[in-house]
């Protein structure tokens, strides 16, 4: 994964930077002349400087879709222990499972946490059964059903 923490003088935020950023975490479909108008610039830097931070990896616009919408109505944090030397390679065969959206490698009682979107238990039932014990390298696994998605945030 590439840092995005750059050296030169020219990857460095400031204080327009952080505004734009700010401003798009809140809404993404903010215009760029409403953000000229508070910043007090031309709509043209506005667009100068998004294109930058998109180029340089600060920014990444995608739609974000609402699961229970989608039909996914159970949610999972899935820990998994793997065998120590197939660790990077169970993560990699995980990718490529619909209903696995997010997977870390950590450290600690599990090797990886999955989180994972079904459309319902038996859903949810068949894809531990069917895709995810059958992964060579998985060892053991816990779930950890979402009751309730308290706080949800995108950097």
């Amino acid at each position: 994964m590439e840092s995005i923490i750059g050296n030169s003088s020219r990857d460095k935020l400031d204080d327009i930077d952080r505004h734009i950023i700010r401003s798009l975490r809140a809404d993404g479909r903010v215009a760029f002349a409403q953000l000229a108008e508070q910043l007090k610039v031309s709509p043209g830097m506005i667009r100068q400087r998004y294109n930058r931070l998109t180029e340089l990896g600060y920014l990444k616009v995608v739609a974000v879709t609402n699961p229970l919408m989608m039909g996914k109505r159970t949610m999972a944090m899935i820990g998994i222990r793997t065998d120590g030397r197939k660790m990077l390679e169970v993560a990699e065969k995980l990718t490529k499972f619909d209903e696995v959206v997010y997977i870390v490698v950590v450290s600690g009682r599990f090797d990886i946490w999955i989180e994972v979107f079904c459309s319902d238990h038996e859903d949810l039932l068949t894809f531990m059964t069917e895709k995810l014990a059958k992964v060579d390298g998985v060892r053991e696994t816990e779930s950890f059903m979402h009751l309730k998605i308290v706080k949800e945030i995108y950097f």
